[in-house]
């Protein structure tokens, strides 16, 4: 495995202090702060006010203020608003990708591409919202309407490991749809976030859209628990995600969920003539975010026929990984967001050992010259049994568990024996055999030979402990909407229940 160290360094311009965004300014009722830092190298990056339940009141007002207007714009001007947020990120991307790469330790093509997906999303809800509707029917003397009204004010809270996507994800289908937004980034990631909230501040009435950063139990928790917000949206853990689902049944206002995963990626012994292209995405599969991914595929299923010659390339795939410095574009993983989450990751490589795992690759921390602080860990293989903890349990890191299999039921059983249901990858040219299997995988999405096939538009939500509701898509302005029904007779319907 190189190891690589950064050969140029990169600088971006950053404000001393970021503070909320709340009716189009940046203000806040505190002057408590938190300091950002470069998690591969521990260089202070700037400071984020540590938001106050003040602060999120002081938002939740703002954006119900604004509401009853921004729900009175037309499709077209939303649609229009959204497109211009669009390219005004397109304009700053190469600045917001490495503002990501620094807070967060990811190497910047990455971050690159996260904003490009993003890109994808405010341009996809532009012109979804242009054709969601409810319907209408005709009845006798008159007509019945079914019609989609926004819901108010939605308070989101978004996690750490790919915020531009994240707050994509969530601030395009409500504002498409008519809400209002407060939306609370992670700690560990609030800084891209803020710069995105200097466009929107540009772009968008004040109020529309705000933004207070701080910590979960603070900033989070007064945000579940406002009156006045009418709808939460979460991603995280699923830990987490129950306490916002009890937060909302409280207040009896709809939840959406995107949570965690444990997502199993299935080799078919049909496809022996093309491992190296295989064994290529199953790696990408676990290693693409550096593992901190919920979609990661971290249970790779390999059937006995092939087991041997595929873990022989996987492992020689692995070693020729570079783990390196983000900014530095030779890399392939870079490092982890904080010591919390290394130590983590170290701790269930311990597990998998204690296990009677066998460790076939990696499993120790990397020390990559210039970034002591980061916690980069190297891309690590073991071979296990689905029963195990590192295959039941989400890691959040660069670990596969390779599991073999020679029975097509029981391997399928095993791929659906885990709380989650995200996400499935699977690798066959027996295309009768990829729909049986896909429609047998418990998971919102399964990725037919190319894993992390994401597509603007395609449904994107979990079953079972990986959340409610799916993103990503048109449906997705359903979960912003109530639905009304207005039944219109064009006179009024004769006398029938008087006595005369």
């Amino acid at each position: 495995m190189t190891r690589t160290e950064t050969q140029s360094p990169h600088t971006v311009d950053l404000d001393e202090i970021y503070r909320p965004l709340i009716n189009g300014h940046f203000a806040s009722a505190t002057s408590e702060n938190f300091p950002a830092v470069n998690a591969a190298t521990g260089e202070h990056l700037a400071r984020i006010t540590r938001g106050t339940s003040a602060d999120v009141a002081n938002a939740v007002a703002a954006a119900k203020a604004a509401f009853p207007g921004w729900a009175a714009t037309t499709l077209e001007e939303r649609s229009a608003k959204l497109l211009e947020l669009a390219r005004a990120i397109e304009e700053n991307i190469e600045r917001l990708a490495l503002i990501d790469a620094l807070d967060i330790g990811r190497r910047v093509g990455e971050t690159f591409i996260d904003h490009q997906i993003a890109l994808g999303q405010y341009r996809f809800f532009a012109a979804a919202a242009l054709t969601h509707a409810g319907w209408n029917r005709s009845i006798p003397g008159g007509i019945a309407i079914a019609k989609r009204e926004p819901i108010g004010v939605v308070g989101q809270i978004i996690p750490w490991n790919v915020p531009a996507i994240m707050a994509a994800f969530k601030i395009a289908p409500a504002l498409a749809a008519g809400n209002t937004v407060v939306l609370k980034p992670d700690e560990h990631a609030s800084l891209s976030t803020l710069e995105l909230g200097k466009l929107i501040s540009q772009i968008f009435p004040p109020g529309v859209v705000n933004i207070v950063p701080g910590y979960g139990d603070e900033a989070g928790a007064a945000l579940t628990a406002h009156p006045d917000v009418k709808k939460l949206a979460f991603t995280g853990s699923s830990e987490v995600g129950r306490l916002v689902a009890h937060a909302g049944a409280e207040r009896l206002v709809p939840v959406s969920l995107e949570l965690g995963g444990k997502s199993p990626n299935i080799v078919f012994p049909d496809v022996a003539n093309d491992l190296d292209a295989i064994v290529d995405n199953a790696a990408f599969a676990v290693t693409y975010c550096n593992g901190q991914s919920c979609l990661a595929g971290t249970r790779l299923f390999v059937h006995d026929d092939i087991y041997d010659p595929f873990v022989d390339k996987l492992v020689s795939g692995f070693g020729r990984i570079t783990v390196g410095s983000p900014l530095d574009p030779a890399t392939t993983v870079s490092g982890l967001v904080s010591e919390k989450q290394g130590k983590r990751v170290l701790d269930y490589i311990d597990i998998g050992r204690s296990e009677g795992a066998e460790l076939l690759f990696g499993g120790a921390r990397a020390d990559i010259p210039g970034n002591e602080f980061g916690y980069f860990i190297e891309p690590t293989i073991f071979a296990t049994t689905n029963d195990s903890r590192i295959a039941q349990e989400e890691i959040f890191g660069p670990v596969l568990s390779v599991i073999r299999w020679n029975d097509y039921d029981s391997m399928i059983t095993q791929a659906n024996n885990v709380r989650y249901g995200l996400a499935a990858g699977l690798y066959t040219h027996n295309i009768a055999n990829a729909m049986r299997t896909a429609d047998a995988l418990e998971a919102g999405s399964v990725w037919v030979n190319k894993y992390f096939n994401l597509v603007d538009g395609s449904p994107f939500g979990g079953f079972k402990d990986s959340g409610i509701g799916s993103e990503f898509c048109a449906e997705t302005l359903n979960m912003y909407t109530h639905l009304k029904s207005v039944t219109l007779l064009n006179e009024p319907a004769p006398a029938f229940f008087l006595p005369s």
